[in-house]
């Protein structure tokens, strides 16, 4: 079976409409991934030649090198979800060395994981896998749990146990999200000057971005501005969950309420309902594929290969760059895992999955 037909296998009944699909806005405005992505995207901008050089290092390893896509294992869920319940399926990952023998034994671009975890393995693995840090967290323990995302360290740090580049998240929306900009485009400032990439979960946080049985915080029109506002700050790759559905800011603003501003035309002429043209919304919103977006991988559940598999080819036909999984691989035997990852992989490597 070739690859293209067994990622069809693997989508089942939605392999039609995912892989025929026709995107409404068309790729010729995209800046499309490919084994050039850095000296295309990258060279004429204002990064200096160390970010270019671990730009290229992240996406030059593993089994996606040379292609312009990435697959990258992030474990912080021991801060962000708490390490017991993230770890309890598999406890081999309370030993955060794991974490980074999964992503290279799964041919990852790079590792996505906490201070603690990559500064306790530094000097074994900093030269073996590319590092991404994650800076800041949503430490779970104040009661009750609120969303706010902290600094767990700094910059400097970073750059010193051997990172490639550093992630920080930004709740969007949430009541502490001006202090978050600031001391992310700040911390992005710093990453940039000492030669490090950037990468930021560009996601959203508000209590009314619940309505009914519908939640707004994975609509493609907010998730797009958050987006956008995150290129804004210079991220140089934007992590965002995979849209499903649309029309937040029309929901924020019905009866007596306002928020925000939009235009009829977001939802007629640069989108419609299906999956892919949702994502490719929120890859405009990156300047239109200038940095690269990665759909994050989400939950583990039952049906985990094909979820995996479906996001990634979403992801890459509305132009995206990768997919950023992690509960998925983690939280089965290590073998499962990569696997899972490989599965990814494929996906990308695959030139019968095209561009819509």
């Amino acid at each position: 079976m070739s690859t293209l037909e067994s990622i069809r296998s693997t989508l089942g009944s939605d392999a039609d409409a995912l892989l025929s699909h026709k995107a409404k806005v068309s790729n010729e405005i995209l800046h499309k991934p490919g084994p050039d992505f850095v000296d295309r995207i990258f060279g004429p901008s204002d990064r200096n030649p160390q970010v270019l050089r671990n730009l290229q290092a992240m996406l030059g390893h593993g089994r996606l090198a040379g292609t312009g896509y990435m697959s990258i294992l992030p474990v912080d869920q021991g801060i962000e979800h708490s390490a017991g319940a993230s770890f309890a399926k598999n406890p081999i990952y309370f030993d955060g060395e794991n974490i980074i023998k999964l992503a290279i034994e799964g041919g990852c671009n790079a590792v996505a994981t906490t201070f603690g975890v990559l500064a306790s393995c530094s000097r074994v693995y900093a030269h073996k896998i590319p590092f991404l840090v994650k800076i800041n967290h949503n430490e779970l323990m104040t009661y009750p749990n609120k969303f706010d995302e902290i600094m767990f360290g700094s910059v400097r740090e970073a750059w010193n146990l051997g990172a490639a580049a550093v992630g920080a998240t930004i709740y969007f929306g949430s009541e502490n999200s001006d202090r978050q900009i600031i001391e992310v485009s700040q911390a992005f400032e710093e990453a940039h000057e000492l030669g490090m990439a950037t990468v930021l979960w560009c996601y959203l946080r508000n209590n009314a971005f619940k309505i009914g049985d519908k939640d707004y915080h994975v609509a493609a029109d907010l998730t797009g501005q958050a987006n956008h506002l995150g290129v804004t700050i210079k991220a140089d790759i934007i992590k965002q969950k995979l849209p499903e559905l649309n029309g937040g800011f029309t929901a924020l603003n019905s009866g007596d309420s306002s928020y925000g501003k939009l235009d009829p035309r977001m939802y007629t002429d640069l989108c419609t309902d299906h999956p892919i043209d949702l994502c490719r919304y929120q890859v405009l919103n990156c300047y239109c594929g200038r940095s690269g977006l990665i759909n994050s991988g989400g939950a583990s559940g039952k049906n985990d290969l094909q979820d995996a598999v479906r996001t990634a080819v979403i992801n890459k036909r509305a132009g995206g760059i990768g997919l950023i999984s992690g509960r998925k691989a983690f939280q089965k035997p290590m073998k499962d895992g990569v696997a899972l990852l490989n599965a990814i992989q494929d996906v990308y490597a695959c030139t019968g999955v095209t561009i819509a």
